[in-house]
């Protein structure tokens, strides 16, 4: 099992590493396409005493697409914007943590959703501290998982989806009766096989 060093600076420096050396392939729920608009998501772990947590959103129930499901904070990617300035001003927008907050450590494989986005995920480091300041009209709820719990593979559901064009597997995440499925879910999947070390030998479904 994954312990991330206790050290603010020491868990930075390995995950840059890991996250630079272990490149999977891009993924996702359908075939990422020229068509598919760029996105990123940060993917916020927390750097607590106790442990890090990874901290995700809930979105409002009144919002159009998407309504109260459970995700990363992040959206799509402006013409002058890379992934990581894309995240880090979704993630203020949407829960009000200041880019002072985050040290972006690297990027996971893309993944492409059912919706046409291929998502970039960009890793970052939270200090304990922030403030938050929900999005009202986009945001309901905010929590924090802990990672240790999301790098456990047990602790995923495979989910079987049949699209048209081809059959793939989707994962679930329970924490305390949040469901965490989908996309996020997909990239959790990409966070614990790229940090475990113990899960770059496991075929992939």
């Amino acid at each position: 099992m994954l312990i991330l060093p206790t050290d603010f600076n020491a868990s930075r420096d390995w995950l840059a590493h890991r996250l630079d050396t272990v490149k999977l392939a891009p993924g996702g729920d359908v075939e990422a396409g020229g068509d598919a608009t760029p996105a990123a998501v940060l993917v916020p772990i927390v750097m607590h005493a106790s442990g890090p947590t990874v901290l995700f959103t809930k979105r409002t129930e009144k919002l159009a697409k998407h309504a109260g499901q459970i995700s990363f904070p992040g959206g799509r990617i402006e013409p002058d914007e890379t992934p990581e300035s894309a995240a880090l001003r979704e993630t203020d927008e949407e829960v009000g943590i200041r880019a002072d907050f985050i040290v972006p450590v690297g990027r996971l494989a893309q993944y492409t959703t059912v919706s046409r986005y291929r998502v970039t995920p960009v890793v970052g480091l939270l200090k304990p501290g922030f403030d938050l300041v929900l999005q009202a009209d986009e945001v309901a709820e905010v929590f924090e998982v802990p990672l240790a719990f999301l790098l456990e593979r047990s602790n995923f559901v495979e989910k079987v989806l049949n699209f048209p064009e081809r059959r793939a597997v989707t994962y679930a995440v329970n924490w305390q009766g949040k469901i965490i499925w989908g996309a996020t879910a997909g990239m959790l999947m990409t966070l614990y096989r790229t940090l475990n070390p113990d899960a770059t030998s496991e075929p992939t479904p």
